[in-house]
């Protein structure tokens, strides 16, 4: 390599270094996935939870108090949710069936044009039966399926009891400068996450009360839907739009057909360039690109835990990056 090239050896050998050791990173969390994602899960949960933490200190209570008055709201809230969510997925149960009627109608037609699914009609009429068995997991794949998840759900709660019972002392350790930028990121994503929640609420409120005028069938259910799937953003939206249209063509005809999803991109447009900028602050405003990517390698990695913690990590590293691009140009004006 010529050595008057800016980029020596010594510099590419490190950038190669750095690839190998991303790459071995990427897979273990890939390969370790059923315990490395609730250990995310639990520190960005952790993370959410700081402004918790900050009342309970003001409070004066010690902290082992406050790390389990923590872990008590995240497992009462999570129960809620679970409960609150069950009514609604009997409701998409009972729902999908009318939208897979209409749906198989509409392709009908369109298998008489493609002859070549016939034969396949015919292997799946011969082998139905197997082809179910197959489909449905048995009981031994339930009965192995269950311990499972209920250990990765004690993992994610111990990571959550322990890092907020011990971040201040590891945040000390890290040193006053470490701990001032940590902390800061932690707010925001706290802030982030909040303020988002509450967004989408609103959202999920709208568009029922919409579709409720409109006299489509289970608002409720499609405002909930709207409020969950907001959270993933660009790809959460676009399934809203494609759905809605579904509904549409379901329930209405003629132009009708487009007023609901038309009516989504409006509530969803009016909540993404001007509510959540309002409330989030330019501060936070996130590249587009970088989003997207972040929620789909995290959907690769861990799946709907990875689109869950994909943005939070996101804006964590934002702002732990801005914290020391900004302390480093402090550092040059004071130096010049």
């Amino acid at each position: 390599m010529d050595d008057r090239s800016p980029f020596g050896r010594a510099d590419l050998q490190t950038v190669c270094l750095i690839a190998i050791a991303s790459i071995a990173c990427i897979g273990a969390l890939k390969f370790g996935q059923a315990v490395s994602a609730p250990i995310v899960l639990g520190l960005t949960l952790a993370t959410v939870l700081t402004p918790a933490m900050r009342l309970m200190a003001r409070l004066n209570l010690p902290h082992v108090v406050g790390a389990l008055g923590a872990l008590v709201f995240a497992v009462v809230a999570l129960a809620l949710i679970a409960l609150w969510a069950g009514p609604i997925i009997m409701e998409l149960v009972n729902v999908l069936p009318r939208v897979s009627d209409h749906l198989r109608t509409w392709m009908s037609d369109l298998t008489l044009a493609l002859r070549g699914l016939e034969a396949l009609e015919g292997q799946l009429a011969e082998r139905g039966e197997e082809a179910m068995e197959e489909a449905m997991p048995t009981v031994i794949d339930a009965l192995w399926l269950a311990p499972n998840l209920m250990a990765q759900a004690l993992i994610a709660l111990g990571t959550l009891f322990f890092c907020l019972l011990t971040r201040s002392d590891i945040y000390d350790w890290l040193g006053p400068r470490a701990r001032r930028r940590l902390t800061t990121a932690d707010r925001a994503v706290s802030h982030y996450f909040v303020t988002i929640a509450a967004v989408n609420a609103t959202l999920g409120m709208a568009v029922a009360a919409a579709l409720t005028v409109m006299g489509v069938p289970d608002p409720m259910v499609w405002g909930a839907a709207a409020f969950l799937l907001n959270f993933v953003l660009y790809l959460g939206p676009a399934i809203m739009v494609v759905s809605l249209l579904i509904a549409g063509m379901t329930h209405f005809s003629g132009g009708m057909v487009l007023l609901p999803p038309a009516v989504f991109l409006v509530l969803n447009l009016i909540e993404a360039q001007f509510v959540t900028p309002t409330f989030v602050g330019r501060r936070l405003s996130l590249n587009p690109l970088a989003v997207f990517l972040a929620i789909v390698f995290g959907l690769w990695l861990w799946g709907p835990v990875g689109g869950i913690v994909a943005l939070p990590i996101l804006v964590w590293a934002y702002v732990l990056i801005t914290e020391e691009n900004e302390a480093r140009r402090a550092l040059e004006r004071r130096a010049a």
